[in-house]
């Protein structure tokens, strides 16, 4: 697998967080999950992050990264986080734990 050098030896640092969203939860029928991940991070990255935290087998990444959001608080304008999205479908078979049963 190739990784660019931001992300050797650190994958953890890839993926932040799964998002829950009504469209996200649609498409885990169809065995795709989307990851709010770093917006430095390449598509062999993001296949490389998921397969080794989860133990999966990735078999397409799909990312957007749309434009930031301005943000205004009284006078003060800002820009708010940057964001980047990735669809990770997997093989047939696999599956990713996202709502651990207690």
């Amino acid at each position: 697998m190739a990784m660019t050098e931001r992300f050797q030896g650190r994958l953890a640092d890839v993926i932040r967080r799964p998002l829950i969203t009504e469209k996200a939860t649609r498409a885990l029928d169809s065995n795709q999950y989307t990851f709010e991940v770093d917006h430095r991070a390449a598509k062999p990255d993001i296949k490389a992050a998921v397969e080794k935290m989860f133990d999966v087998k990735v078999v397409g990444v799909s990312t957007m990264n749309p434009p930031r959001k301005t943000r205004r608080i009284g006078r003060f304008s800002g820009k708010r986080a940057q964001v980047k999205k990735a669809i990770v479908r997997l093989a047939e078979g696999n599956s990713i734990q996202l709502f651990p049963e207690s």
